[in-house]
C-alpha cells in the first residue's frame, strides 16, 4: 500500500510535459515561465510563487495570451531555508500552475485536477483525501468544491483559515480547495488535519476577492481560479519516495557528492545540494554576490554551504565541483549560462569568504569580544572590520537569522 501511482519510470521531464500537455488540451495557452527576478518595481527580491508574475491580470487586466493559462514557473523562498535539510523542503522549486481568468470556476478546475491525477498520473482515487473552506463571518462555505468532491467520491474536511488563500494583508484572495495524497505504509486513515502522512499536492484558489486595508473584502472585477503544485514533490510522490532528495530529478547530485565530500551526514548533504544547485540557478539568472539585495541572498547561501563543508574539513573546495552538476542545473531550468563564469563566481566568492573568516577569527579573538557583544560591538564589527551580524554569530557558535526576502543591512 505504499505506491501512489500505478506507473512506473515516471521521471520529472514526463511529469512536467504531461501537465503542460493535458492543459493545453483544454484550451490553455502555455506562458513561458519567467526567471526568478519580479517585474521592475516589485519589493520583493524574488518570484515565490507561479501567480506571482500574473498578479496584475488576477486583478482584472486582460492577458495577451487569452483566459487559459499554463505554466512552469521558477521560484525561490527564503522564509523556510532553516527547514532546507529535512527530506522535503527545497530553496529553489518549480511550480506547476493553471489560471482562468474569469473563464470557467472551481468545480471545473478541480474535476480536471482529479482526472490529471487519477488518469493522467495513474493516482490510486483511494489515496486521495481533500480540504474545502467550510465559511465564516465574511464569506459564506464552499458548496461548489464541496459538491464537487462528494460527486467524484473523494472525503472531503471543510475547514477555515487552512482553506482561504491569500497573498498578503491586502490583494487578491478567496477559498480554496486542497487536494492530498497518502503516504502511509498502512490503509488511509483520519484526515489532512489529522495525520501529516496526508501530504498537500494540489491547491485550487477561487480569487474571487480583494482584501481592503481594513481587513474587508470586496469582489475582484471578475472571478479567477488559480492553481499550483510542486514539479519536485509531485515527481517524489510519484515515485514513491519518502525525500525530494531522492526523486530524480537530483540523480546526478547523487551521484557525484559522495564521491567529493562523501562523510558528509545525510542532514548536511542535503543542505549542500539544495544550496548549491539553488545558487547555480540564481547566478543562472543573471544575480551576482552583493551586499544587499538579492545578491546578498546569494552570498547567505553560498556561504552556508562553505560553512556546513568547512565545518568538520576546512580543505574542502568548490573548485572540485563537476562541470555536469553544473551544466545539468542549467538544462532543466532551461538557462544559457556559461558554466565557466558560474564556476568563477563560486570560486571568487569562496575566497572573499575565506578571507573574512580569516579576519574575523583574529578579530573575535581579542580581549573586547570574548564576552557577550552590545549592539555598539555589531555595529563596530561592521562599520570596522565588515563582518555582519550573522557571520560573527556564525563564528561564535551562536544561531544566525534567517534570510529575508526583503532588502537587508550590508554585507561585504
Amino acid at each position: 500500500m505504499n505506491r501512489l501511482s500505478t506507473r512506473t519510470g515516471i521521471g520529472v521531464e514526463d511529469v512536467r510535459r504531461t501537465f503542460v500537455e493535458y492543459f493545453e488540451e483544454r484550451g490553455h495557452r502555455t506562458v513561458t515561465g519567467s526567471t526568478l527576478l519580479p517585474p521592475p518595481g516589485d519589493p520583493v527580491l524574488f518570484t515565490t510563487s507561479g501567480m506571482h508574475p500574473l498578479t496584475p491580470y488576477l486583478e482584472g487586466r486582460p492577458h495577451p495570451l487569452g483566459r487559459r493559462l499554463v505554466n512552469v514557473q521558477r521560484c525561490l523562498r527564503t522564509t523556510d531555508l532553516d527547514e532546507v535539510g529535512d527530506l522535503t523542503h527545497l530553496t529553489v522549486f518549480e511550480m506547476l500552475g493553471t489560471w482562468s481568468l474569469g473563464d470557467y470556476e472551481l468545480p471545473q478546475s478541480i474535476e480536471w485536477g482529479y482526472r490529471l491525477l487519477t488518469e493522467g498520473f495513474g493516482v490510486d482515487p483511494g489515496r486521495l483525501h481533500t480540504t474545502v473552506f467550510g465559511g465564516d463571518e465574511r464569506s459564506g462555505p464552499d458548496t461548489g468544491s464541496l459538491e464537487t468532491w462528494r460527486r467524484l467520491g473523494v472525503p472531503v474536511e471543510l475547514t477555515v483559515d487552512d482553506n482561504w488563500w491569500s497573498g498578503g494583508p491586502t490583494g487578491p484572495c478567496g477559498p480554496d480547495s486542497e487536494m492530498f495524497l497518502w503516504t502511509g505504509d498502512t490503509e488511509p486513515r483520519s484526515t489532512p488535519t489529522g495525520d501529516d502522512r496526508w501530504v498537500e499536492v494540489w491547491n485550487h484558489v477561487s480569487m474571487r476577492y480583494r482584501t481592503r486595508p481594513d481587513g474587508t473584502l470586496e469582489p475582484l472585477p471578475r472571478r479567477n481560479v488559480d492553481t499550483g503544485l510542486g514539479l519536485e514533490r509531485l515527481t517524489t510522490l510519484l515515485q514513491g519516495r519518502t525525500s525530494v532528495f531522492d526523486c530524480d530529478v537530483f540523480t546526478p547530485w547523487r551521484r557525484h557528492l559522495p564521491l567529493l565530500w562523501g562523510d558528509l551526514d545525510e542532514t548536511s548533504t542535503r543542505l549542500v545540494t539544495d544550496h548549491l544547485r539553488s545558487s547555480l540557478v540564481v547566478l543562472g539568472d543573471g544575480v551576482r554576490p552583493s551586499s544587499t539585495g538579492r545578491g546578498y541572498v546569494l552570498r547567505r547561501i553560498v556561504r552556508r554551504v562553505l560553512t556546513t563543508l568547512w565545518r568538520d574539513d576546512p580543505t574542502r573546495e568548490l573548485v572540485d565541483l563537476p562541470g555536469e552538476l553544473i551544466e545539468h542545473t542549467r538544462d532543466h531550468f532551461r538557462q544559457d549560462t556559461d558554466p565557466g563564469l558560474v564556476r568563477d563566481v563560486l570560486l571568487d566568492e569562496e575566497r572573499r569568504f575565506r578571507r573574512l573568516l580569516d579576519v574575523g577569527r583574529k578579530v573575535l579573538d581579542r580581549p573586547r569580544f570574548r564576552g557577550p557583544l552590545t549592539e555598539d560591538d555589531l555595529r563596530h564589527l561592521h562599520d570596522t572590520h565588515g563582518l555582519p551580524r550573522d557571520l560573527v554569530q556564525n563564528l561564535r557558535g551562536e544561531p544566525a537569522p534567517s534570510t529575508p526576502q526583503t532588502p537587508t543591512p550590508q554585507m561585504r
